[in-house]
């Protein structure tokens, strides 16, 4: 039986669990600000290139967004190279308007080495239950009705403050399965973006390019909550941002690593 949300439409995560197919339609309610949820696209197109390399592990996924997705897409994979440690794959998302978003994945067979492991330390936060619930207006981003998020610290979107970072506990609310790679990308897309904690005005900031990395700790996960740390590493007075985004489990694994250019759109009132 398939899982659904209480009001009956089918959750995220069972997109994420079934094959992908030719055609995709996730449904208004996996919206995120104007269109399919960037993550979830990349989830998506993520999966469909896996198909192509199975028994290796993602080691890296990218998508360039060129245009909002508004309804369903065509998913097309085509392999780049293939070889004994790394495949390489290409997917896009199209519709009879073109390519929205084009995707790159590199996959690498699984190692036996024992290489000293090198990750960052997860911040010292309060435990999920401790944090206090932030709820994303649905009007704005549908797909949050599928996700919880507790938010840590003094830090949220649009609230002018001083540091552009954002820190929070975040789970798909579906069910109390970890996180693999798939539901890590979706996850990984699931807070505004950083830069918003300075602003004061609600301008959109759209995603240009995102890129995810999973992490060691991936393949240890055991609770569906994660923990994500958003912090802009640059921002021009133009409005393109390079932000970087890191991932945890309760117990301190980290389980991923995340870059996201960025551009504000729109024009402050001030200027």
């Amino acid at each position: 039986m398939i899982p659904t949300r209480t009001d009956g439409a089918v959750a995220p995560g069972v997109l994420l669990r079934e094959p992908v197919g030719a055609l995709v339609d996730p449904g208004e309610h996996l919206w995120g600000f104007g269109g399919v949820h960037g993550g979830l696209t990349l989830a998506l197109l993520t999966a469909a290139m896996g198909e192509q390399a199975p028994g290796a592990l993602l080691q890296s996924s990218t998508a360039r967004y060129h245009r909002p997705l508004h309804g369903g897409f065509r998913v097309e994979v085509s392999p780049v190279r293939s070889g004994r440690t790394l495949s390489s794959l290409a997917g896009r998302a199209t519709t009879e308007q073109g390519v929205h978003v084009d995707a790159s994945a590199t996959f690498g067979s699984p190692g036996r080495d024992s290489w000293p492991v090198v990750s960052p330390a997860a911040p010292a936060v309060p435990r999920p239950e401790d944090c206090e619930v932030f709820t994303i207006p649905p009007e704005f981003v549908a797909i949050s009705t599928s996700m919880e998020i507790r938010a840590v610290g003094p830090d949220r979107p649009y609230a002018g403050g001083t540091e552009a970072e954002l820190t929070a506990w975040i789970r798909l609310v579906e069910d109390s399965e970890p996180p693999d790679a798939h539901r890590l990308i979706l996850l990984m897309d699931g807070l505004a973006p950083s830069y918003s904690a300075v602003l004061r005005e609600m301008l959109p900031i759209p995603t240009v390019e995102f890129t995810v990395r999973p992490g060691a700790g991936l393949a240890r996960a055991e609770s569906p909550w994660v923990l994500l740390h958003a912090r802009t590493h640059q921002a021009g007075a133009d409005g393109w941002i390079d932000e970087r985004i890191d991932a945890w489990g309760p117990g301190g694994d980290h389980l991923g690593s995340a870059r996201q250019l960025r551009l504000v759109t729109g024009r402050p009132r001030d200027v």
